[in-house]
């Protein structure tokens, strides 16, 4: 069995949850390539009574036929659905038969893609919890996906039949710089811890990024072939990556843009005056979702009530926009401008995000973290250009 690296708390959760002896209905989201779907069939040795996936980007009878075989595949038998509510009703005849001493998880993964237009996909689950699955007190049931902010509107934050079902919630992050270098340890790497340092500034605390690094290799080897080679995979990731969270991701990928451009962060009306998205209710909403994505986060400047700024804090996103939205023909490009200023530019500042990524952590090993302590990014209003 694969070993899980830095997931321990995560792990823990579950398995309370498992031993619990109620019906649970637990939620797990986070970015894309976070290790959500792995953590999940780890921990259940791919044992489920019921597992299926969405297809991205895919068509209601896409979606539903999806659906439809993994049923098949678990031993149902009866009439072809031909809606979602006929589609749950099968699986609550399908896991009907699980052995009432155990445990019967159902795991269904990248839930959002199910959610075609008026497809009545949330009212068919809704339906599925409240009729059957919450009155069988062996019912495990796992949601999980990569459109965070899908899962906030319509599970977490859902006004209708799921208001308040879901029993617990699982928010998994990207790795800390701790966790990093304990994947590296894993691995059995020789790198330094500078080397780690630098590898997190480029590709995060994202475990499926880290695997792609081949540890026999130099950092900036690692680099030129995952980002700047003739079939780089990474520079490919990024249309993937914004793509896979959010079903209408060009005003996102808008913001994160305008966010890449000023490394303190900015104001809701800055970012609009930037986007030309009207600074209302449609803005915080994209803004709240990209905080809950962890690809910005939010900060008062500790002057002003309201004055709340948003800072872009994905490193893999922060490296993509600075060298690789106009990718450098010289596929050594990053072996070929080492110490050069752009990159030791490039270096600096992406440290100051990473300790801020770290302020806790920091508190922690000053000895700190006993006292009350609140941080903030200092903007200057008298100078031009203004002090960052």
């Amino acid at each position: 069995m694969d070993k899980i690296i830095g997931r321990e708390a995560e792990l823990n959760l579950i398995a309370k949850y498992h031993d619990s002896n109620r019906p649970e209905f637990i939620a797990l989201y986070g970015r894309r390539r976070v290790g959500k779907t792995f953590i999940v069939r780890i921990f259940f040795k791919d044992k489920f009574d019921f597992f299926t996936t969405g297809i991205l980007e895919g068509t209601y009878e896409e979606e539903l036929k999806c659906f439809c075989d993994s049923l098949k595949e678990y031993g149902y038998k009866g009439n072809v659905p031909n809606n979602w509510l006929d589609a749950f009703s099968a699986l609550a005849s399908l896991t009907a038969k699980a052995k009432r001493k155990k445990r019967c998880v159902i795991f269904l993964d990248e839930i959002s893609c199910f959610d075609t237009p008026n497809s009545g996909f949330i009212r068919a689950l809704g339906h599925f919890w409240n009729q059957y699955a919450s009155r069988q007190d062996n019912v495990f049931l796992v949601i999980c996906g990569s459109a965070t902010s899908w899962i906030t509107k319509n599970v977490l934050n859902n006004k209708g039949g799921l208001h308040n079902r879901k029993t617990h919630e699982i928010h998994l992050h990207p790795f800390n710089l701790a966790k990093t270098e304990r994947y590296f340890v894993s691995r059995k790497a020789k790198w330094s811890r500078l080397s780690i340092l630098q590898a997190y500034m480029v590709l995060g605390g994202i475990p499926y990024y880290l695997n792609m690094l081949d540890m026999d290799e130099s950092l900036p080897s690692n680099i030129d072939r995952l980002f700047f080679s003739e079939d780089a995979p990474m520079r490919n990731e990024y249309r993937r990556l914004y793509r896979s969270v959010f079903k209408s991701p060009e005003r996102y990928i808008d913001i994160i843009k305008a966010l890449a451009t000023n490394k303190s962060g900015m104001t809701r009306t800055e970012i609009s005056d930037a986007t030309h998205i009207d600074s209302g209710s449609g803005l915080s909403e994209m803004l709240s979702d990209l905080v809950a994505c962890d690809f910005i986060r939010s900060y008062r400047n500790g002057l002003k009530k309201n004055g709340e700024f948003y800072q872009l804090m994905d490193f893999y996103t922060l490296f993509y926009l600075q060298f690789c939205a106009n990718p450098s023909t010289d596929r050594n490009y990053w072996k070929n401008t080492l110490n050069s200023p752009i990159q030791n530019t490039w270096y600096g500042l992406s440290y100051e995000r990473v300790c801020l990524a770290h302020i806790h952590e920091i508190l922690q090993a000053l000895h700190l973290d006993t006292i009350h302590t609140e941080y903030y990014s200092f903007r200057s209003k008298v100078t031009s250009p203004k002090v960052q």
